[in-house]
């Protein structure tokens, strides 16, 4: 099930049994950007830069961060989602508090206005699915915003293994904890990005989870560590934290003739090849681009506005993600929840 762009498709001439080509789309595309964050700065900052966008505005209910956009962009701030709609869009970027993506995807939706948002795509996989299927009815783009598959490192790497027989992944994602953090744990935050590109690096779904989660020092997991099996065999482990005081982002995946290596933050990806009986074998370093992950994720989704062509990362996609890291959380809850019922009600001695 993919969300095409509206008008994607060919019209067949009144008797002619011939197809009309599409029409020329616009020049500009007129974008409006949800929710002036972190996140909402930066899709507003690279929209505004981009030829053929002409940026509509910026919706935040709290008049710092529409400052905020104001001062990057020099564009217009509007109060509330209805206030930017009436101005008129094709398409909207969604970087609002994930609590919100149903309820703003649904609407502009509903409008017919294209529509990206971020990861995850919704707060439960039951909302995922609404935001899919009513794209779906209505014709219209939905893209889910997994910046990661944008980063030129990540891009090597899929193109190092493409065609290989892949056997293991293993992903390190750690860091402080964020301030800004107050809903979610690390398994949405930061592990759904993985578990995003163990999908897609061996393009096949996840059929085992084996979690191990840990409240050290925050409301929520902030410690997880991740086993999976896919259905085409690959072992994957996710190694994710707010405890290490430093970001690190490494990717390792062993194939049968390869091992490659990258570093997501500093962009190096090195492949081991040509292992000899001997223990021997040759290393290189691969090119890696310098493109702009956010930059080039917007670009993909305005390319799929205007062509009509399935986005790079599709609603199906981001449901089946979160669906994983759902799977995570509920699969650890369970033991816990056992544990605790085994040790019965506390006596209290009096």
């Amino acid at each position: 099930m993919n969300s095409k762009g509206a008008g994607s498709g060919q019209t067949e001439g009144a008797g002619s049994g011939q197809t009309e080509p599409k029409k020329a789309p616009r020049e500009s595309i007129r974008v409006g950007v949800v929710g002036a964050g972190v996140m909402g700065s930066n899709h507003a900052r690279v929209l505004a830069g981009l030829p053929g966008v002409h940026l509509v505005g910026v919706v935040d209910p709290l008049p710092a961060h529409r400052m905020r956009a104001t001062e990057l962009t020099s564009c217009r701030t509007f109060a509330n989602f209805d206030e930017l709609i009436a101005e008129g869009v094709d398409a909207v970027t969604i970087a609002a508090p994930t609590h919100l993506h149903h309820e703003i995807a649904l609407a502009a939706i509903a409008r017919k206005i294209h529509v990206l948002v971020e990861k995850p795509i919704a707060s439960t996989v039951e909302e995922g699915r609404e935001i899919v299927d009513a794209a779906e009815r209505a014709s219209v783009t939905l893209m889910v915003g997994h910046v990661e598959r944008f980063n030129p490192a990540v891009a090597a790497i899929k193109q190092a293994i493409s065609g290989e027989d892949i056997l293991s992944i293993a992903i390190t994602r750690v860091g402080p904890f964020p301030p800004r953090m107050s809903n979610v744990g690390v398994v949405i935050d930061l592990a759904v990005h993985d578990i995003d590109l163990i999908r897609w690096f061996t393009e096949s779904d996840i059929v085992e989870v084996q979690p191990q989660l840990s409240s050290a020092v925050a409301e929520r997991e902030d410690i997880a560590l991740l086993q999976f099996r896919t259905a085409s065999g690959v072992l994957a482990h996710i190694n994710t934290n707010w405890l290490t005081p430093f970001k690190a982002r490494n990717v390792t995946v062993a194939t049968r003739g390869k091992y490659v290596m990258g570093d997501l933050l500093t962009r190096q990806v090195t492949e081991c090849f040509g292992f000899k009986p001997d223990g021997s074998y040759s290393m290189r370093h691969l090119p890696v681009g310098h493109d702009e992950p956010l930059r080039a994720e917007l670009i993909a989704f305005l390319h799929a506005v205007r062509s009509g062509a399935v986005p790079a990362v599709t609603g199906d996609e981001g449901v089946a993600s979160l669906e994983i890291a759902t799977r995570c959380l509920e699969t650890s809850a369970r033991p816990a929840a056992a544990a605790s019922a085994r040790k019965g009600p506390r006596r209290v001695v009096g």
